[in-house]
């Protein structure tokens, strides 16, 4: 299987991104000709060497209209908000002001010729529905356009639910929206171009502090990148600023098929994306990609209750709804309880993102009054799914290899289904469809 892995510890912007995964191509140089040659209005590629806290990497800038888009703090070399006046304010996305992303600090980035940058932002504005239009102009494939289409509707959801506005209302900044439909087409480019089988995306630093938006003082992470992130497992550190952006952000949720820690693989190429701030941490994106065939591991919780007073009809209403919930697994065993009561220890097991979830399930459907949970290490097996056709309809097989083993099963659902319609019994059914 192919993997892919994105740590994300120093944060993620979609510029960094695309560094990242263009110095996993064979040929880099060739991929970024290839963006150019797309014709996204008014965008120009082009990267250059970088080096943080001794790491040498790549730094991927955009041209918009010719002009370098740089960050305001290393233009002037001190914190300053910005003060742009924007008529009709709420109708705009906070992503005119966050998707011009070197994954720094503060994610503002002013062209050398502020009177040009004001120019367009006083009238320029593009909604959900012109994004499209632009991407469905552009010489990519069916894929890579429903890819961006959806990682655009992931940030105008965000942006809807932070300035409680329907998404029909979320309007982008035109110098902001060519910089992000840049970053967001050249990642799901490519994604396609490196095809992983599994992308695995670490819990997200994501900064601390506050940031300065023409809407005021905000919160790091800001509204849109929380919003984007609910459910992933992320952190703020020690670092003061912005690490991750609303484009980072929605373009990690929509492509990572699971949040945590590196999988046990065989790393074939590292990337390394930079941003253009200097920290006491490189300041980078690094990917790996090579081939996890071993199994897979990952971090879980498994969250326990004794009860005492609920019937076995009611704990098991409780475990379906748990399962329904996104739990992993959910075992009872007996257990003896105070007074000499025989009892019942419920376990549950889920990945971080569904803990909050399980939790609330577990007091809601149960009568327990405390709930203990522990971080485990889980060892499993890669499962993968191939369909059969045969005389009787489709049948599913379950494939499951890793760790030297490779085991596999027909889906239960299945053969019963066939079973029943044909009136025989499982064990003739297996011999007559003679799989595996």
């Amino acid at each position: 299987m192919k993997s892919l892995y994105i740590d994300c510890s120093m944060g993620a912007a979609g510029d960094m991104l695309t560094a990242a995964l263009l110095e996993l191509l064979p040929d880099p140089d060739a991929a970024v000709t290839e963006l150019n040659a797309l014709g996204i209005p008014s965008v120009r590629f082009s990267t250059h060497p970088s080096t943080k806290c001794g790491i040498m990497g790549t730094h991927v800038s955009v041209k918009i209209h010719g002009r370098e888009e740089i960050d305001h703090e290393q233009l002037h070399g001190h914190e300053h908000p910005h003060e742009h006046e924007y008529p009709h304010e709420h109708e705009h996305s906070h992503e005119h002001r966050h998707s011009l992303e070197h994954g720094h600090t503060h994610e503002h980035r002013h062209s050398l010729g502020r009177d040009h940058l004001h120019e367009h932002s006083h009238h320029s504005h593009r909604s959900m529905h012109q994004i499209g239009h632009i991407l469905e102009k552009l010489p990519i494939s069916q894929s890579v356009r429903e890819h961006a289409i959806s990682v655009y509707d992931l940030i105008a959801q965000a942006e809807s639910s932070a300035h409680g506005v329907p998404v029909s209302e979320i309007h982008f900044h035109e110098v902001g929206t060519m910089d992000a439909v840049a970053d967001v087409t050249a990642v799901c480019l490519l994604m396609e171009k490196l095809a992983p089988d599994e992308v695995i995306v670490s819990p997200i630093h994501v900064g601390s502090g506050q940031v300065a938006c023409a809407h005021g003082i905000l919160p790091i992470p800001a509204p849109a990148t929380a919003h984007i992130l609910r459910g992933a497992p992320i952190y703020g550190g020690s670092i003061q600023g912005e690490l991750c952006t609303p484009t980072g952000a929605a373009l990690l949720r929509h492509f990572a098929t699971r949040f945590g820690d590196m999988p046990v693989m065989q790393v074939e190429k590292i990337g390394y994306g930079m941003g253009i701030k200097d920290f006491s941490a490189a300041n980078c994106v690094r990917t790996m990609i090579g081939e996890s065939s071993t199994g897979t591991t990952e971090t879980v919780w498994e969250l326990q209750c004794q009860i005492d007073d609920m019937t076995a009809e009611m704990i098991g209403f409780a475990a379906e709804r748990l399962l329904e919930g996104g739990a992993l697994d959910v075992f009872t065993v007996p257990a003896g309880m105070k007074k000499s009561r025989p009892g019942t220890l419920l376990s549950v097991l889920c990945r971080e993102q569904e803990k909050e979830t399980i939790l609330s399930l577990l007091f809601r459907h149960t009568t327990t009054l405390g709930i203990r949970e522990t971080k485990q290490r889980r060892h499993y097996l890669a499962r993968t799914i191939e369909t059969h056709d045969t005389p009787f309809g489709p049948v599913r097989e379950k494939i499951s290899s890793g760790y030297g083993v490779t085991r596999s099963k027909l889906e239960y659902e299945d053969l019963a289904h066939i079973a029943k319609e044909n009136d025989i019994n499982m064990e003739e059914l297996k011999t007559r469809l003679n799989i595996g």
